[in-house]
């Protein structure tokens, strides 16, 4: 028996000691290190969308309610604010801040800990910035897709909406959502959109990649950290590129997610999620132009733009200061 313990103790090190000393360390990715970048990156997205929550909800309008004639951000908030109350605009924002929480922490946590197991204390380079970024992005769809087309049709429910193909929807709240969408529709129909979402994962993968370019630009020959303006500065570059890069797929998602547009009867409803996105963006451009792929955009830009530089702003603060006190400062966070 003890020899047997022994070699099983043999057999046990040795396998880590692959796991450990070979390309990829699994050891990094389940590590306080990754869990300090995922909670940072959370709290500071949860913040800075309650900051900006209202212009995410004219953009929002902007991509579903396509009648709608208002085409500026002030002009949508002040119609909805007249219409539908003072608190509209902050309609749905306990859903989308869970769903917030969730996708931020699920996206730093896989990106900086397949970055942290994969190069292994080497400095990093835009092209492996978006390897990660991607593979991160397409963890991050396929666990919090559900929680996105709830918050999405809680977030909508009660609009006054100048599109009569639309469905109104009566949800009590996120679970009676599910619930309601699950047995209605099916289990799939929480996946809504999971195909224009796992394109989009291009959109962080981007911002990633020029935000930590641009950072280590910033930061070479220099062992202090960046300003304050500095991250809040090129977090803002890196998201605005993005975002104008993908928006019109994330119109797309939009609608997608919504599901409650009338469908035509006398057409197939099985059709590939490309021919469904084809179909959306050809229907779109023909009815109001190629510009009409990037209506709303002004309001997403303001949001998104804003949102993301507070948002990276918080979480290199709360990220840095989290390591001081773990005494991991130069050891791994100022680690690229």
């Amino acid at each position: 028996r003890r020899i047997n313990c022994i070699f099983l103790k043999l057999t046990l090190n040795q396998r880590y000691r692959r796991m450990t000393t070979g390309d990829f360390r699994f050891t990094e990715v389940f590590s306080y290190e990754s869990l300090v970048h995922a909670v940072s990156g959370a709290v500071g997205s949860v913040t800075a969308m309650t900051v900006f929550f209202p212009l995410d909800t004219a953009r929002l309008r902007l991509q579903v309610d396509e009648n709608r004639k208002a085409r500026s951000t002030p002009a949508i908030l002040s119609e909805i604010v007249k219409e539908e109350g003072l608190l509209a605009p902050y309609r749905g924002w306990f859903p989308v801040i869970c769903s917030l929480c969730c996708s931020n922490f699920v996206y730093f946590y896989c990106f900086h800990g397949l970055k942290a197991s994969w190069l292994r204390g080497q400095k990093s380079a835009p092209g492996t910035d978006l390897i990660f970024g991607i593979a991160a992005g397409i963890i991050n769809v396929l666990v919090t897709t559900p929680l996105w087309v709830v918050n999405t049709r809680l977030k909508l429910q009660g609009a006054n909406f100048r599109n009569e193909d639309i469905r109104p929807t009566s949800y009590s709240g996120i679970l009676d959502a599910f619930v309601q969408i699950s047995s209605k529709e099916g289990l799939g129909a929480l996946w809504n959109g999971t195909f224009p979402s796992l394109l989009l994962v291009l959109n962080p993968a981007i911002q990633f990649m020029i935000y930590e370019g641009l950072k280590r630009q910033l930061s070479r020959g220099v062992h202090t950290e960046l300003t304050s303006v500095e991250v809040f500065l090129i977090g803002a570059i890196a998201k605005a590129v993005a975002t104008t890069a993908t928006y019109p797929l994330q119109t797309i998602q939009s609608i997608l997610r919504f599901g409650q547009l009338q469908e035509s009867t006398d057409k197939s409803q099985i059709l590939s999620s490309l021919m469904v996105i084809k179909r959306l963006l050809v229907n779109r451009v023909r009815k109001y132009g190629a510009l009409g792929l990037f209506k709303g955009l002004e309001a997403k830009l303001l949001q998104t733009v804003l949102t993301a530089a507070l948002m990276f702003l918080l979480y290199e603060k709360i990220a840095s200061n989290t390591f001081k006190v773990m005494g991991l400062h130069k050891a791994t966070h100022g680690r690229r």
